[in-house]
């Protein structure tokens, strides 16, 4: 297991989200602009081939997995998997962002066509969109064992997927709020306090519906497991409200990082995987779940409709719910690791830094930090476009 000092430095999966364009699409193909998309239970299987085809595809985010010291082209965890079952696994980075991996494989998938890809990464907002379409194949839990005994109990049930029959959590994050102590001269502890008058024009929101609205709700008091249309423009009032005095600089990508390490800004909303790479150099910046709560997220595995492999993408994510080796990628990539016993494996690590991970909140969550953590009801199909004109009118989009 390699000490931090490692770790490659990398984008949050949650930040690459930038205009209207690909969630209409999405949008219009779940509800009534496109309603043959939607694919039958009965025909989302294709013949599974993985007892004489001992091989998978895996399409995955850039630099979201463990890697070797001397050679980034080797992939430890993956490779203990292939030494495991003998099941060669075709590792493909090709997911840059959810909404254009969305128009790569959808003409497939509405089509009832493989797409060439026995188990992908998305993010949770995407994969409730591929749940509602039909678009992803139920998992064989006797073929899970680890992920039945493993799987965080924060993670098992979203609003999109009740008992997670469909998706696996890959890796988890906090939205919360990052913040610089020392030029602040103070803490900050809750959503509310981004409106103090001595961060007028220091702050920052993140300019993507899906990842800014659920923070900022909770900050308005809303149960966001089952907010309502009304809370969502109450939120919205809010907001505006505070761009037209001049509290909010400007709406951001992953770009925060940036102005928060310059500072230009001195509190943004803020991914915790993010901030735990920013600390590293600048132990000045803190994360904090906020008082009101923050918003618990995945990025998750998923069998799309008509894989060839599906029982040997089966393995493969029950592998990773092994809690050795999700010990191994948790030190690598720093996200929320979905499989709380691997906290156990890090402390025992022998290398120092290893673990101190097992200690870290922001990887492992407290219990006081669990309390305040929930995941957000998704943004349905019908809501989509009404909601997205209205944010993006505020961010400028």
């Amino acid at each position: 297991m390699p000490p931090t000092s490692a770790l490659p430095r990398f984008v949050s999966r949650r930040s690459l989200l930038r205009v209207l364009g690909g969630a209409v699409v999405a949008g219009g193909l779940a509800g009534c602009g496109v309603p043959a998309a939607y694919v039958e239970p009965g025909d989302r299987a294709a013949a599974d081939v993985s007892a004489r085809d001992k091989r998978l595809t895996w399409a995955n985010w850039p630099l979201y997995i463990d890697t070797d010291d001397d050679n980034p082209n080797r992939r430890p965890t993956l490779e203990v998997f292939e030494k495991r079952t003998g099941i060669s696994v075709d590792y493909v980075e090709e997911i840059n962002d959810n909404d254009e991996f969305f128009g790569k494989i959808s003409p497939a998938l509405m089509n009832h066509q493989s797409t060439g890809r026995d188990l992908v990464v998305i993010s949770d907002w995407m994969c409730a969109r591929f749940v509602r379409l039909g678009w992803v194949q139920e998992m064989d839990r006797g073929r899970q064992p680890n992920v039945a005994k493993y799987l965080d109990p924060l993670l098992r049930s979203p609003a999109f997927d009740p008992g997670r029959r469909f998706s696996v959590p890959y890796q988890s994050g906090i939205t919360g709020i990052a913040y610089n102590r020392r030029k602040l001269g103070r803490e900050i502890r809750g959503v509310q306090e981004l409106w103090a008058g001595d961060l007028k024009g220091r702050v920052t929101l993140l300019s993507g519906l899906d990842e800014a609205f659920a923070l900022l709700m909770q900050g308005d008091g809303v149960d966001i497991t089952k907010w309502t249309a009304d809370e969502f423009h109450t939120m919205c009032d809010r907001v505006e409200k505070e761009v037209r005095r001049g509290q909010i600089r400007r709406f951001t990508g992953n770009d925060y990082t940036k102005d928060l390490v310059s500072g230009d800004v001195l509190a943004c909303q803020a991914y915790s995987g993010d901030v735990i790479q920013l600390q590293a150099d600048n132990p000045d910046i803190r994360f904090v779940v906020p008082e009101e709560g923050a918003e618990l997220w995945s990025d998750s595995l998923m069998i799309p409709d008509r894989a060839g492999h599906k029982t040997n993408a089966e393995r493969l994510v029950d592998h990773y719910y092994d809690p050795e080796v999700a010990a191994e990628l948790a030190a690598w990539v720093n996200y929320v690791c979905p499989v709380p016993a691997a906290q156990a494996v890090l402390a025992g690590s022998d290398d120092e830094e290893t673990a101190a991970l097992a200690e870290n909140p922001l990887i492992f969550p407290d219990s006081v930090m669990r309390e305040r953590l929930a995941i957000a009801r998704d943004i349905t199909s019908t809501e989509r476009v009404e909601f997205a004109k209205r944010w993006n009118g505020i961010v400028g989009l």
